[in-house]
């Protein structure tokens, strides 16, 4: 379920604790789940990371980078379940690896885990001259991208405004969840045909998607029922109190206070609507 709010709440939550750390080593934890992918081998991951400075640490997209000393940078996408954590994890039988920190008087962490329920999670370290051909496909930034931005990806497609926010070409970061919001806080139909928006309604778009966005992080995101999301600390997110139609089918619309939300499905995925609003 991370997206692009879930994944920015995990860079925001271990940057203190493993900024300028030292590698010292790199292991996989005993799990008997399905394995990750892990790119190169973790023997040449060991071999490439073992006394190396993590000298940054950001999101692109969904995706967590630590950028070390030595110009490589490891790239952890974490898909539907996965976590990083600086922090004891949900449960230790979805651990899956663990960085170890050479001691450091001023910080108390020891090491960063990466957890992940169901294995889907990848993790690849990758030169720093090649970082940008690995990441050349994804679109935009979500919170990054301006009116042109939205105007031009828009016009590019026909198909159907909310299949098109899923696609991390069109622009990257969003997911199934907060498209949904996006366009109920836009007033735009799922089901309007990109091509079609006018440009009140691409900015409609442009600042729900922001604020959305924006206010996801502000509340450390989404914890949904099955509890998979947790922050660094292991802590739940907030902002799905503030959901106003994911996963609310059968409710009254909190917006025209009319409609009542509706479950339908897009491209085999779920979509949330309130048809009042989103005629």
């Amino acid at each position: 379920m991370p997206e692009l709010p879930e994944v920015e709440t995990m860079v925001r939550g271990i940057r203190p604790h493993v900024e300028g750390r030292v590698v010292h080593s790199v292991q996989r934890c005993r799990c008997r789940c399905k394995p990750n992918l892990i790119r190169p081998s973790l023997r040449q991951i060991r071999r490439r990371l073992a006394g190396s400075r993590i000298q940054s640490v950001h999101r692109i997209a969904k995706r967590v980078v630590l950028q070390m000393s030595t110009g490589d940078a490891l790239v952890i996408e974490p898909r539907m379940t996965g976590l990083m954590l600086v922090s004891d994890p949900p449960d230790r039988t979805h651990l899956r690896l663990q960085w170890r920190f050479e001691p450091d008087a001023e910080h108390s962490v020891h090491s960063l885990w990466f957890w992940d329920r169901r294995g889907l999670g990848t993790v690849q370290l990758i030169a720093g001259d090649q970082l940008d051909e690995h990441l050349g496909s994804l679109g935009v930034d979500a919170l990054q991208a301006g009116i042109r931005v939205w105007t031009r990806q828009c016009a590019g497609t026909q198909r159907a405004i909310k299949v098109a926010l899923l696609d991390q070409k069109f622009v990257a970061g969003i997911g199934n969840l907060y498209a949904s919001e996006i366009l109920h806080a836009a007033g735009i139909s799922p089901f309007r045909p990109a091509d079609t928006l006018n440009g009140r309604e691409l900015t409609r778009l442009k600042n729900a998607t922001r604020r959305i966005l924006t206010t996801a992080i502000r509340y450390e995101g989404s914890t949904l029922n099955d509890g998979t999301y947790r922050n660094a600390l292991n802590k739940a997110g907030r902002f799905q109190n503030e959901h106003r139609v994911y996963m609310r089918a059968g409710r009254r619309c909190a917006k025209c206070h009319r409609g009542r939300i509706e479950r339908v499905v897009q491209a085999q995925r779920a979509t949330f609507l309130c048809p009042e609003c989103q005629k």
